[in-house]
């Protein structure tokens, strides 16, 4: 980007709407899958009872929660990254003296 401070703006913007949502994602997502191994737990799960809905559930979370966390990584990489200065080209003209 030409601009420093709408990368920064960028980058800022994405955490906050694609990397909190992701690590709530991650959190809860870790909770449901773990809780589908505990013995007795009270699972509810859009009103089912199945540890292995938990466990569905939950994984998916990750999945979901792991690809809104990578979002703001790699739009801070390529949004904050330094160009390549292009070298000065030898094969202009030399400007006449004045």
């Amino acid at each position: 980007m030409q601009n420093r401070n709408a990368a920064i703006a960028l980058t800022i913007a994405s955490v906050v709407l694609c990397g909190c949502p992701g690590l709530l994602a991650l959190f809860m997502g870790a909770l449901f899958a773990l809780i589908s191994f505990i013995p007795g737990a009270d699972i509810d799960i859009g009103g089912s009872n199945d540890p292995q809905a938990a466990l569905m559930f939950g994984l998916f979370a990750l999945c979901v929660g792991l690809i809104f966390v990578l979002i703001p990584v790699v739009v801070g990489v390529v949004t904050l990254r330094r160009k390549a200065e292009v070298p000065a080209s030898f094969n202009e003209p030399i400007p006449p003296a004045i």
